[in-house]
C-alpha cells in the first residue's frame, strides 16, 4: 500500500510537470503559413519571383532555394496575387521573371495571416536594385508574430487544455493499471540472460548459408544509402532542387541521418510482424515466456543500428563535423525509436497469428510511411508550400521527431527539450502504442498455441 501511494505521488508530479510545460509551451510560427500579397497589372505572362528569407537563416540571403513563383497573367486590371511563405519570414524580394520590372506594375504588397493584415509595404518603402530591378522589404518578425499568435490564441488554448487532459486521463488510467502494465517489463528483465543470447542467434540466423555471413547486414544499407544519394544528388540533381532547398550541409550526411534511423525502424517492424510464426516453436512451449519474443526480435535489428550511427559519425568527421555534445542524443533519439517499435510489433505480432495478411499491409504501409518521412526531401524548406493542415498530418507521424532528432544531434545542434511540444506529442503517443500494443498482446497470447 505504500509503494502504491508513493508510485500515486510520482505520477502526480509527473502529472503536474507536464501540464505546466504545456500551458507554458509557445508555438514556433516557423511552421506556419503567412501569405503575401501582391496587387499588379501586367503586359505580359510572366513568374514573379518571391525570394525570402527566415528569422533563423538571415545568413543565407535570398537564393533559389528560399524562392516561390507566382504566375501572372496579361491585364490591365490591378489583380491581386498571392505567394505562400513561411511564418517566420524576415525579408522578401519579388522581381518578375524574363521581363523588365516596368512590364509589371506592382501597385501594393502586404503581409497576411489569414484575414489579419500583417504588414504592408509601401514602394517607396522598398530598396530598389536598378541593375536586377527588384524591390525588397525586410518584415517586422516580432510584429508577424504578435499578429499571428493573437490570431491563434483561442485555438491554442483550447489546444493545450485538450493536452492536458489527455495526458492527465493517460497517466490516471497507468497509474490504476500499473499492475497488469508491468507484467511483460517484469517478464522482460528476468529474462534478461535469454533475450540477449536468442537475439545473438536470431541476427546469426539471418544470414546463415551465405559465404559473407552476417557483413551482408552492413552491406546492404550502404550500397542502398549509396543508390538513394546517386540518385537525389547526381542524376535526378535539377529536378530535385525544391525537395533539397534549405539543406546547409553536403547532401549525403543530410540523407543519411534519415535513413539510418528509418533503416532500424522498417527491419523491427518487418521481422518483428512475424516473430511469433517464426518462433512458433517456442511459442507452444508452456513454459517459455513468449512475451519476449518481440524484443529479441528488436535487440537483434539493434546490432546493426549500433554500427550505423558510429559509420555516422564517422562519416560526419570526415566533412569535418566532429561529435558534440549534442551528438550523444544519438543514445536518446535510439531508444525513443526503439521503444515505439516495440509497442507496434508486440500489437502486430500477435495480430499477425491471426491475421496472415499484417505482414504484407506492414511492408506496404512502410513504404508509404518513408515518402510521409522527411528523409529524402526537406520538410522546413516545404513550409510556405504545403498547407497548414497537410504540414500537421506529416509532423504527427512519430518518424518526424526521430529523423529530424538525429539531424539535431548531428549538425543541427539542438537539445530535445528545445522542441517541447513535438517531444510531449512523441511520448504521448509512444505511450499509448506500448501499452495499447503489450495489452493487445496479453489478451490474445493464450490462443496463439491453439492457432499455430
Amino acid at each position: 500500500m505504500k509503494k502504491k501511494i508513493i508510485v500515486g505521488i510520482l505520477f502526480l508530479l509527473i502529472m503536474a510537470a507536464t501540464n505546466i510545460a504545456a500551458i507554458l509551451h509557445q508555438e514556433n510560427i516557423g511552421d506556419i503559413g503567412v501569405t503575401l500579397h501582391i496587387e499588379a497589372d501586367a503586359g505580359n505572362d510572366t513568374n514573379l519571383q518571391v525570394y525570402y528569407t527566415q528569422v533563423n537563416y538571415k545568413d543565407q540571403g535570398f537564393s533559389v532555394d528560399h524562392m516561390v513563383n507566382v504566375a501572372v497573367k496579361t491585364s490591365d486590371d490591378k489583380t491581386d496575387y498571392e505567394a505562400a511563405l513561411p511564418g517566420d519570414v524576415s525579408a522578401v524580394r519579388v522581381n518578375p521573371a524574363n521581363v523588365f520590372m516596368d512590364d509589371v506594375k506592382i501597385s501594393k504588397v502586404y503581409l497576411a495571416y489569414k484575414d489579419n493584415v500583417v504588414e504592408e509595404y509601401p514602394l517607396t518603402d522598398a530598396y530598389y536594385n536598378p541593375a536586377e530591378r527588384y524591390y525588397s522589404w525586410d518584415v517586422n518578425y516580432d510584429k508577424t508574430k504578435t499578429i499571428v499568435t493573437d490570431a491563434r490564441h483561442l485555438r491554442n488554448l483550447i489546444l493545450k487544455i485538450l493536452v492536458c487532459a489527455i495526458i492527465d486521463i493517460l497517466l490516471i488510467v497507468i497509474w490504476l493499471k500499473l499492475d497488469n502494465i508491468l507484467i511483460i517489463p517484469r517478464d522482460i528483465v528476468k529474462s534478461r540472460k535469454l533475450i540477449g543470447s536468442l537475439a545473438k542467434n536470431d541476427f546469426k540466423q539471418k544470414f546463415a548459408g551465405s559465404y559473407l555471413g552476417t557483413i551482408w547486414a552492413f552491406i546492404q544499407p550502404v550500397i542502398t544509402v549509396l543508390v538513394y544519394w546517386f540518385v537525389f544528388e547526381k542524376a535526378l540533381n535539377a529536378g530535385t532542387q525544391s525537395t533539397k532547398a534549405g539543406i546547409a550541409i553536403p547532401f549525403i550526411l543530410w540523407l543519411i541521418a534519415g535513413l539510418v534511423p528509418w533503416f532500424f525502424f522498417s527491419e523491427v517492424l518487418a521481422c518483428g510482424t512475424n516473430a511469433m510464426i517464426e518462433y512458433n516453436y517456442l511459442v507452444k512451449k508452456v513454459v517459455f515466456k513468449i512475451s519476449t519474443l518481440p524484443v529479441v526480435k528488436a535487440l537483434s535489428s539493434l546490432f546493426v543500428h549500433l554500427f550505423f550511427i558510429a559509420f555516422t559519425v564517422i562519416l560526419y568527421s570526415v566533412y569535418q563535423y566532429f561529435p558534440t555534445l549534442y551528438t550523444l542524443q544519438l543514445i536518446y533519439y535510439s531508444f525513443c525509436m526503439f521503444v515505439l517499435a516495440l509497442g507496434l510489433i508486440y500489437a502486430l505480432s500477435a495480430v499477425m497469428v491471426f491475421f496472415r495478411d499484417m505482414g504484407q499491409i506492414v511492408n506496404v504501409l512502410l513504404q508509404i510511411g518513408m515518402w510521409m518521412t522527411p528523409i529524402m526531401w526537406n520538410m522546413d524548406a516545404m513550409a510556405g508550400r504545403i498547407p497548414g493542415w497537410a504540414m500537421t498530418i506529416l509532423k504527427a507521424n512519430p518518424m518526424y521527431y526521430i529523423v529530424n532528432g538525429y539531424r539535431d544531434a548531428l549538425y543541427n545542434n539542438m537539445w530535445f527539450w528545445e522542441r517541447p511540444g513535438m517531444t510531449a506529442y512523441f511520448w504521448v503517443f509512444t505511450t499509448i502504442v506500448l501499452v495499447g500494443g503489450m495489452a493487445i498482446f496479453r489478451r490474445l497470447q493464450q490462443h496463439f498455441a491453439d492457432v499455430l
